[in-house]
């Protein structure tokens, strides 16, 4: 079946972009190759990432150059999938060096992921291609970064297991450790002896197998946990008291 190349003129371009610069570079490249160039203007208060969804849909693009990181809106590539969806074509352009990540874009209906420090010629080649019907990615690129993924999302799967080994006043340790705490700064903070924090640790640390506390933030990040809010988890210590 042969692609029709539609001209340049007809093809909407949207920029979804939180770093003003970049954004400006792109839309100038672009227009200035014929493309029909919008940028979604991020606003600097309230709205959500469903609001910047429902703008970017209602656009109406043939192709988004998405950033991964949206500022306080968090991880555009919850975007994607939605949009892919919708029949969108999704290029992911991030500073993020996680290839991992960049898997998980592709997983979820990426057509290619690129990095911020490559030239802009390659980014404007990149559309070319897309409206021209060619591949972005060797498949051997492809696999290799979709194999990183899985690789990774077993790990954290792994990993959220032995999180859930943790006992309610472990779990607010671990909160202290990734808050940046010492053990005597803990042991201040909930009126205990540093001894007692010390055991604690010991037990955070052999339950989730590392051998360093710098390891069981990193865990911790990775993951994306989140530690017990203060309210309940001393409400839950008390009754745990009686």
């Amino acid at each position: 079946m042969t692609h029709k190349i539609l001209p340049r003129s007809s093809i909407r371009v949207l920029i979804v972009e939180d770093h003003v610069l970049f954004a400006e570079s792109l839309e100038l490249a672009l227009s200035m190759e014929g493309y029909d160039v919008r940028r979604l203007v991020l606003p600097e208060s309230g709205g959500s990432m469903s609001t910047i969804l429902s703008a970017a849909i209602r656009a109406h693009p043939r192709i988004v150059l998405l950033d991964l990181d949206l500022g306080r809106f968090g991880n555009g590539g919850h975007l994607i999938g939605p949009m892919a969806g919708a029949g969108v074509s999704v290029v992911v352009i991030t500073a993020s060096t996680d290839r991992a990540r960049w898997g998980e874009c592709l997983r979820y209906g990426a057509r290619k992921v690129m990095s911020k420090t490559e030239p802009l010629n390659d980014i404007l080649a990149t559309v070319r291609r897309l409206n021209e019907g060619l591949p972005l990615m060797a498949p051997d690129e492809r696999e290799e970064l979709l194999q990183l993924w899985h690789s990774e999302r077993r790990d954290q799967q792994v990993q959220r297991a032995r999180l859930e080994r943790l006992t309610n006043r472990e779990r607010e340790v671990l909160g202290h450790l990734v808050g940046g705490r010492t053990v005597r700064e803990i042991a201040r903070e909930e009126v205990v002896s540093e001894a007692t924090v010390r055991t604690q640790v010991k037990a955070i640390l052999s339950k989730l197998e590392v051998s360093s506390q710098l390891a069981a933030v990193g865990i911790a990040h990775r993951t994306r946990w989140q530690p017990p809010r203060a309210e309940s988890s001393r409400g839950q210590r008390s009754r745990s008291d009686q």
